[in-house]
């Protein structure tokens, strides 16, 4: 099991996938999420956030790159590479040390970082179906399926 897909036909959908991929969250994992803009990135982010307690606000970091959160002693760097123009500014940025196995880090389009990004654990595709979303996450590493075979556990009645 490499893949798992899931319909989400509203924003509360895409909120409670967040949720539930919360619960199955372990430092040192490195998520990748694509999608166009408008697809549902930081939707997904907000509700995995909220689902590990964070109550403030949750922004893109469009233009901060990169935004931090501590909960109950968990580092969560949600970065944003819109705006990179050259793979290279990763690197001059220095957020090669935020990948570790302490921390979790979202990424949102890492396809501007190139390849000097992590290999991620997760990846997470948004496309827009309608009013709706199809998120298919997929495994790239043992400790990616690991999230996936969790967040299968929690989806069985």
């Amino acid at each position: 099991m490499n893949d798992i897909t899931q319909d989400l036909p509203d924003e509360a959908a895409t909120l409670a996938l967040g949720g539930r991929l919360a619960l199955a969250l372990a430092p040192g994992l490195v998520i990748w999420l694509r999608g166009n803009l408008g697809a549902g990135k930081t939707t997904l982010t907000r509700g995995l956030l909220r689902g590990l307690g964070f109550q403030g606000k949750v922004k893109s970091p469009t233009y901060t790159l990169v935004e931090s959160y501590v909960i109950s002693g968990l580092y969560l760097y949600h970065f944003d590479l819109y705006r990179f123009v050259d793979p290279e500014e990763w690197d001059a940025a220095g957020f090669r040390d935020y990948f570790n196995n302490e921390s979790i880090c979202l990424v949102e389009w890492p396809e501007k970082a190139d390849e000097l990004l992590p290999v991620p654990d997760l990846e997470i595709r948004l496309v827009v179906h309608g009013a709706g979303r199809e998120a298919v996450l997929s495994a790239h590493t043992e400790h990616g399926k690991q999230c996936l075979e969790q967040l299968l556990r929690q989806s069985s009645p």
